[in-house]
């Protein structure tokens, strides 16, 4: 298996290629189950159609996240497994400069991905990292993804939920959460009810975020407002959904 390391950084693919791998690599550590491979080459394909770039409204999308997640009483960033694979230390620097608790929650929940994926953020520098209490639950869902601690994601009042399920995105948008989604789809469940769809590669989004967090922070607080309130959920839908059927 080729090492990220050796991938030349002027390979056409060098950024494909470095995913694949962390994704391949989170199988082997059993952090991610073998249906995230799948859902990574999903993605990967509108990755691919929008150009492998983050355009325009998805870093608008990004600085609205910062300003909401900088704002938030009780923010909580949701880590699943082929999010603990691609951006475990970006993860743990977003929650760091937002204040933000990390916690695991899995489709395929066992108590050793749990504990892998748990150990494998504290091995990028997370602190504490919640999940494994699982002693509340979100209301309408009966599968694995319901158990939340109960002083994590269900206290919280903004969400980010990176490549999340459609059915939690929408249960927790019910529960009166503040969702951030990154999604390369626009036409996802995910990213339809998101109060904030950042549609955007997680390597390239969640880093984004953090830097402008430190922006707006350093700002001040009529900057963060207006980050929040100048950003347009639809309108950033139909521009990736424009980028990805003609190119625009």
């Amino acid at each position: 298996m080729t090492d990220c390391d050796e991938i030349p950084a002027d390979h056409p693919r060098h950024d494909s290629l470095v995913t694949r791998h962390r994704i391949e690599a989170g199988v082997d550590a059993g952090i991610t189950s073998r249906q995230g491979l799948i859902a990574q080459g999903r993605g990967e394909a509108f990755d691919y159609l929008l150009g492998e770039e983050t355009i325009p409204s998805a870093d608008r999308a990004a600085r609205a996240a910062a300003a909401t997640l900088l704002a938030a009483e009780h923010p909580v960033l949701s880590v699943n497994g082929n999010v603990a694979a691609l951006v475990p230390e970006a993860m743990v620097q977003l929650a760091e400069t937002v204040d933000a608790d990390l916690e695991v929650n899995l489709f395929n929940r066992t108590e050793k991905r749990m504990a892998a994926i748990e150990s494998h953020l504290e091995d990028h520098g997370a602190r504490e990292v919640k999940g494994r209490n699982a002693d509340a639950r979100i209301p309408g869902l009966s599968h694995e993804r319901a158990k939340v601690d109960a002083d994590g994601i269900k206290a919280a009042d903004v969400v980010l939920v990176p490549l999340e399920d459609g059915d939690r995105a929408q249960a927790l948008s019910e529960m009166g959460k503040t969702e951030i989604v990154i999604d390369l789809n626009p036409l996802s469940r995910s990213a339809q009810v998101a109060a904030i769809p950042i549609i955007d590669n997680i390597l390239r989004a969640v880093p984004r975020i953090t830097d402008h967090a430190r922006d707006l922070a350093k700002a001040g607080p009529e900057a963060i407002e207006q980050a929040r309130t100048d950003f347009d959920a639809a309108e950033a839908l139909d521009a990736a959904e424009a980028r990805i059927r003609d190119g625009l």
